[in-house]
């Protein structure tokens, strides 16, 4: 290794934008990717010419420094999109967000009755200091429309009671609008509130690349590679050596078992935060271990079907809070981007199940997992068994980090040991244990980069504003702008 450079551990968004940001500023990187392909969760899979992503990723941000990367690194390959999403809820199709005509439309007048009284009641009588999901939930938008629209989805994709959930997963992500404001807002000609401002929305539209996210991440790849900051796949790190607060070296093994070492100046990490304690040679004080073992991921795979229909559904993706099927999710790639089908006359929807890689689906052949899905989307609705003309099942382990009641806690210990190390940052979705946006992912590996040359920059501070990152007023936190530009 040259003097000064810089080992980066994983090669998602976050781990790439670091690199891109060091080359920017003239040192080079290293990036250590265990996968063999970049763009960790926001990876696009190519399957005999259709590409899918794991989940879908809109490239929306109000961090104006993000856009340019994205300008900057893809330029024309970044189409337009219009947003559409919907809820399916017994039969019938929501608006996401809820727009209460349509909702009325779908639950009835009795229900709707009682959606308005449950929400005024918790508007008199709130839950106090809300914990968890569930009274969160409850307190912004009543039980009944908890229950409704909120409970089965959420447990789906957690895989546990809403009370067990904590208070800080609906803060960050669920949209800061009351009940009152949206009825208000249906009704008004002018989309502005009692006090003539415009009453937020999510976006209507967001940029995406013409092949998915995967192409964004590839291309930077690429580029960094171009500029001596190359990309080693199939290196999964085994062990990080520390000595007096800093790492030392790390040591990795490729697909053929084989040991490398690796030593550098600085050291950036976007792998689990679970696994980069465990990997810590020596081995943390016994509080820390214990802290990054009681740290959870949730896993995730999806079921892609092709179909020979040209057109199935207007949506992106569709919720599906129906609990009669285990199906939490529906993509229609299609409408994302016409160049992720291989044939114009087919569309491809992907499948998405939530699961904990302990469950008994998560070991199914991907024969049966392909049949659950053909007869869960065809129970729903949506889709003829007949149409399907191909298949197939990608899984991802440890997509979302698991904002139990007690990961603040954990986190924090591991927070405060790890502040001890002079040499040793951790960015991203995974490496800070909390469920990121894109955006800001790679504002972690940004300030990370800057950090490296005297910078003093909160890697921790990304993300951490009650409300989501897509409502309230459009502007950039001071503090999550970079102090410098090279």
């Amino acid at each position: 290794m040259e003097k000064d450079k810089t080992i980066i551990i994983g090669g998602g968004p976050a781990g790439l934008t670091a690199a891109y940001e060091l080359n920017k500023i003239g040192k080079k990187a290293i990036i250590l990717e265990a996968g063999s392909q970049v763009g960790g969760i926001s990876k696009t899979v190519n399957y005999e010419g259709n590409r899918f992503d794991i989940g879908g990723h809109r490239f929306f941000s109000k961090h104006v420094y993000v856009n340019e990367i994205w300008e900057h690194i893809l330029g024309g390959d970044l189409l337009i999109r219009e947003r559409m999403s919907r809820i399916h809820y017994n039969g019938h199709f929501f608006d996401y967000p809820l727009k209460p005509l349509n909702a009325l439309k779908g639950l009835g007048l009795g229900k709707s009755v009682g959606v308005i009284g449950s929400y005024l009641h918790s508007s008199i009588s709130p839950i106090r200091n809300p914990e968890n999901f569930e009274d969160w939930v409850k307190n912004q938008f009543g039980e009944k429309l908890y229950e409704i629209f909120f409970k089965t989805y959420t447990e789906k994709v957690w895989g546990m009671p809403c009370h067990e959930i904590s208070a800080d997963w609906a803060s960050q992500r669920i949209k800061n609008f009351s009940l009152k404001e949206a009825i208000s807002n249906a009704f008004s000609l002018s989309g502005k509130n009692g006090n003539g401002a415009v009453i937020t929305t999510l976006i209507e539209q967001f940029k995406y690349p013409r092949l998915g996210p995967g192409m964004m991440w590839e291309v930077c790849q690429k580029q960094l590679e171009d500029n001596g900051s190359p990309t080693l796949l199939n290196e999964k790190v085994t062990s990080i050596e520390h000595r007096n607060g800093k790492v030392k070296k790390i040591n990795s093994l490729n697909k053929k078992g084989e040991k490398t070492t690796y030593t550098a100046d600085h050291f950036i990490s976007s792998m689990p935060l679970r696994e980069l304690v465990l990997s810590l040679s020596p081995a943390p004080p016994n509080q820390v271990v214990e802290a990054a073992r009681k740290l959870r991921y949730r896993d995730y795979l999806t079921v892609v079907l092709v179909l020979k229909q040209k057109e199935i559904f207007p949506d992106n993706w569709i919720y599906i809070h129906t609990p009669e099927v285990k199906l939490g999710r529906i993509q229609n790639y299609k409408n994302w981007s016409p160049e992720m089908v291989a044939n114009p006359i087919h569309t491809t929807l992907g499948l998405e199940y939530f699961l904990w890689e302990k469950d008994e689906e998560w070991n199914w052949s991907d024969e049966k997992l392909i049949q659950l899905g053909i007869e869960e989307c065809q129970k729903v609705g949506l889709i003829k068994k007949s149409d399907v003309v191909d298949a197939t099942v990608v899984k991802m382990k440890k997509a979302y980090p698991v904002y139990d009641r007690n990961y603040s806690i954990n986190v924090n210990v591991i927070r405060n040991y790890l502040g001890g190390f002079q040499n040793l940052q951790t960015i991203g979705r995974n490496g800070l244990h909390r469920y990121n946006n894109q955006d800001h992912s790679m504002m972690t590996g940004v300030f990370a980069a800057r950090n490296t040359v005297g910078e003093k920059n909160d890697v921790w501070s990304v993300n951490t504003e009650a409300e989501y990152h897509e409502s309230g007023e459009n502007r950039i936190s001071e503090r999550l702008i970079p102090s410098k530009k090279y």
